[in-house]
């Protein structure tokens, strides 16, 4: 089925009404709940949800079921002639969210079919999901704590569900991709440890699994990490040696000046100079790996380069930006 998305008010429009409208209309918005209605949704991603209203692809949710679960999608079709390779995007730790879709359109307009999954499928009030649980109170905070409470074991099998379905469509190539963010950064790596026909793996500045899995990843692991993110950047370097150690190719590419986060950050109308640079050199960077990645053959870890340096780019200052405060999100 197609989506058709109404029209969503800006976020400028909902501060307006507190500026200029009634009391009524005041209070009702300065109430988190009654805001994210009237925006339909996040307030502070209505600029993705325009962006997104905008695009000629076609556009449709999915329930993707396995094992008595049921996993609600987002999935984009590319604008081609010929069968396309699948993307399989992880969301972060604010679940499937406007940016989130997005980022898969934006995907998609480079050749590729993409599948978002909503992780929380189930979770939210009323068997509902993100959306779901952001509406429940107008803020994150309950997305952020549903992820903290979802199994490692359940993920993979969610993502193993997605990505099999996704293989499956007539449209399909057969090739399969990986990418996440923040949790989805860490979840995509990992995933490269259970999933033997991945043909690439984009892991936005999210944690390496463990050394002891590493030996099982049958793909090159792509990473891109903000140069502000002390977090994360500290487990880079020994990443890069378990990596070599294991004979497996991955690439960490640090953005100076880039905070946690700057993919989305550097997509928002107040993006700084380094966050956006950052955005558009690592979906450069993301689109020209998948290209080399998923067409063709396969290439075998042992014909790639080893485990390679951190590569530090872009240098211009900027404050960080955390997407998460949950140092225990791997």
């Amino acid at each position: 089925m197609r989506l058709f998305h109404s029209s969503f008010p800006a976020l400028a429009l909902c501060a307006a009404t507190i500026v200029t409208g009634s009391t009524a209309s005041a209070q009702a918005c300065a109430d988190p709940v009654s805001c994210a209605k009237q925006a339909g949704g996040d307030p502070s991603q209505a600029w993705a949800r325009a962006a997104l209203d905008k695009s000629p692809r076609h556009r449709e949710y999915v329930t993707v079921e396995h094992d008595g679960r049921k996993i609600t999608t987002f999935v984009v079709y590319p604008e081609v002639s010929a069968k396309a390779p699948v993307v399989v995007l992880i969301h972060e730790i604010f679940g499937l969210s406007s940016w989130m879709k997005l980022q898969a359109d934006e995907l998609a307009a480079k050749g590729y079919i993409v599948l978002a999954p909503d992780l929380l499928t189930g979770i939210g009030p009323d068997g509902g999901g993100t959306d779901a649980l952001f509406m429940s109170t107008g803020t994150n905070d309950p997305v952020t704590k549903a992820i903290g409470t979802l199994d490692p074991v359940q993920v993979n099998a969610d993502l193993d569900a997605v990505a099999d379905y996704g293989k499956k469509l007539p449209a399909a190539s057969g090739k399969l991709a990986i990418a996440g963010f923040c949790w989805g950064g860490g979840k995509a790596f990992l995933f490269a440890t259970h999933r033997p026909d991945l043909s690439a793996v984009f892991s936005f500045y999210g944690p390496p699994p463990p050394a002891a899995a590493m030996a099982a990843i049958n793909a090159p692991v792509y990473g891109f990490y903000g140069g502000l993110d002390n977090r994360i950047g500290a487990m880079i370097p020994q990443a890069v040696i378990d990596m070599k150690a294991a004979g497996k190719f991955y690439e960490p590419v640090t953005y100076e000046g880039a905070g946690h986060g700057f993919m989305r950050a550097g997509q928002a109308p107040d993006a700084s100079p380094a966050n956006k640079k950052a955005f558009e050199d690592g979906f450069a960077r993301m689109v020209k790996e998948l290209v080399a990645n998923t067409s063709g053959a396969k290439k075998k870890i042992s014909s790639l380069s080893s485990s390679r340096k951190p590569v530090v780019v872009a240098k211009t200052a900027t404050p960080a930006v955390d997407c998460t405060k949950m140092d225990d999100m791997q």
